[in-house]
């Protein structure tokens, strides 16, 4: 069961985001969803869902996704953030620096997360990744395509 939120405003709430990406703790990252949130991915690519509707569905699917993933996250760093805090609304720009063991060094990926916060928990979350630049880091397509190799 997850723990209640102390309050939350929507800026710890992403700070809670991204450790839970550093951590790769699909139940860090649940836990701050309503039982009703939705995380919408509107970037989706082949094999990859376009949305989960709950907080358990969060909790399973980054369990599954985080899981069967070698990628690590070393770092997210902040480029920008756009808050509208009376509608509880925040719009994130980071770059995911990342690696897999084995290989060389670290690859980078673009992403923007909108946030949506009430009484401290997520109800809605717009993640734009770059689903092929993940592809195409994890050897899934080739570095000048956007074809599976």
């Amino acid at each position: 069961m997850p723990r209640p939120p102390a309050a939350r405003t929507p800026r710890e709430v992403l700070a809670r985001f991204h450790q839970a990406m550093r951590d790769k703790s699909a139940d860090d990252l649940a836990d701050l969803y309503a039982e009703d949130g939705v995380h919408e991915f509107p970037f989706a690519f082949p094999g990859f869902p376009e949305r989960y509707e709950g907080r358990e569905r969060v909790r399973e699917g980054y369990r599954a996704t985080w899981g069967s993933s070698p990628v690590r996250v070393r770092e997210v760093r902040s480029v920008a953030v756009h808050e509208d805090p009376g509608a509880g609304t925040l719009v994130a720009e980071h770059v995911v620096v990342a690696e897999t063991p084995g290989a060389d060094g670290t690859f980078t990926i673009p992403g923007l997360l909108v946030l949506h916060v009430r009484d401290g928990r997520l109800v809605r979350v717009r993640d734009y990744m770059d689903g092929l630049g993940v592809a195409r880091a994890r050897g899934l397509l080739h570095e000048d395509a956007t074809t599976p190799n």
